[in-house]
């Protein structure tokens, strides 16, 4: 069923409680939403469609949301099938509606919907132009790489509404919404948008510019107020790469035990030489997306690894790649390695972080032998000493 978000403007998305992982790689135990509204006017726009998963129950709310009326304009800020799978049938559903959308999403569309013919049914629009609904308008602002290159946002300068595709988006879905914004919106951006700052840094300031009242996202809650405030705080924070919090993050890869219990007695160290925040995370059990979302939360990181096969245990590996497709940068990282006959994981994540922008090394780097000794819990001392100085 829709709901009120104004007067004139209606939620009219899903909730999908039986997803079990979001774009097949994250997990969202809470679901996930697939935004939509609906704009009342002399002209009707829906703002986007939702996931096929979900396609009876979206239509169905469009259908109770439309009451009989006829809409004019479809707008597609982003192409992504989660949002976008739906447009063919909307558009056969509703054969005078047109299809608004940017340039580059035009060209998108053969990808997704083979063989519909969309001539005569498209409006292309770029940064600055409006459309005009009757006591509505929609100001299309640009928002390339937010996070596929044909990305739009628009705003609406009546009830001053941002429609901010995936931007300030979180995951779960709306009926399992908590006060909790943050923790489950920073696993979503680090992971979804993270290696966009500057991209979402361009967006923020167009926004900066705007009396922004609402922001209506493509997932997640609509934020207001208090919380539109902190959104817009954090996500300034988060596309600086700047930590959020102080803290250390020790990530580890242990095959046998050996090194687990040297990240373990890390943390230890780390919390009795008055360390604010320690997390120690097992990367073979540990949800990936979470340790990603620490890791850029806490200025501070300590690998440790096995040596595995002449390199470093794969999911640590994994991990630092996922550091690195994600434009990680500004942090300090510690290196514990552990290797039996021959010890190579050190240098592995050496190379690996050396790669990243502006990140530091702090010494030493703590090479144990199979299990931890008494001369390794001082060197591990002595790295923690380095860590929080």
């Amino acid at each position: 069923m829709y709901t009120t978000i104004s007067n004139t403007i209606k939620y009219i998305g899903v909730d999908d409680l039986d997803i079990d992982l979001f774009e097949s790689q994250y997990v969202v135990p809470e679901g996930m939403s697939y935004n939509s509204y609906l704009i009342e006017d002399e002209k009707i726009a829906i703002m986007d469609t939702a996931d096929r998963r979900k396609a009876d129950e979206w239509k169905a709310n469009l259908k109770n949301a439309l009451a009989g009326r006829k809409p004019s304009y479809l707008v597609a800020h982003h192409m992504e099938p989660d949002h976008a799978s739906l447009i063919a049938e909307a558009l056969e559903a509703y054969p005078e509606m047109q299809l608004v959308c940017s340039a580059q999403a035009l060209k998108m569309l053969p990808n997704f919907f083979d063989g519909f013919q969309f001539e005569g049914r498209v409006i292309t629009v770029k940064e600055g132009d409006t459309l005009t609904l009757g006591s509505h308008t929609l100001h299309f602002i640009a928002a390339p790489m937010v996070h596929w290159p044909e990305v739009i946002m628009s705003y609406e300068s009546t009830e001053k509404v941002l429609f901010a595709a995936d931007g300030f988006g979180k995951f779960g879905a709306l009926v399992n919404e908590t006060d909790d914004w943050a923790c489950e919106a920073r696993r979503y951006y680090f992971n979804i948008c993270g290696k966009y700052g500057v991209q979402v840094q361009n967006v923020l300031k167009k926004a900066a510019n705007l009396d922004i009242q609402t922001i209506c996202p493509l997932h997640g809650p609509v934020l207001k107020g208090e919380a539109l405030a902190e959104a817009i705080r954090l996500y300034d924070i988060w596309s600086r790469y700047e930590p959020e919090s102080e803290g250390v993050l020790v990530a580890y890869a242990s095959i046998h035990g050996g090194t687990a219990k040297a990240a373990e007695r890390l943390g230890e160290l780390l919390r009795e030489k008055g360390a604010k925040k320690v997390v120690v995370s097992d990367l073979s059990r540990d949800d990936m997306a979470e340790v990603i979302e620490d890791a850029f939360r806490y200025p501070n990181i300590v690998v440790a690894a096995a040596s595995y096969d002449g390199g470093v245990f794969p999911v640590m590996h994994d991990f630092l790649h996922h550091l690195q497709i994600k434009n990680y940068q500004k942090r300090r990282f510690g290196i514990v390695e552990n290797g039996s006959w021959a010890p190579s994981a050190g240098r592995v994540m050496r190379g690996m972080i050396e790669a990243m922008k502006d990140c530091e090394i702090v010494e030493p780097m703590v090479t144990i032998r199979s299990r931890m000794k008494a001369v390794d819990e001082e060197q591990l001392a002595l790295l923690a000493d380095s860590i929080l100085n």
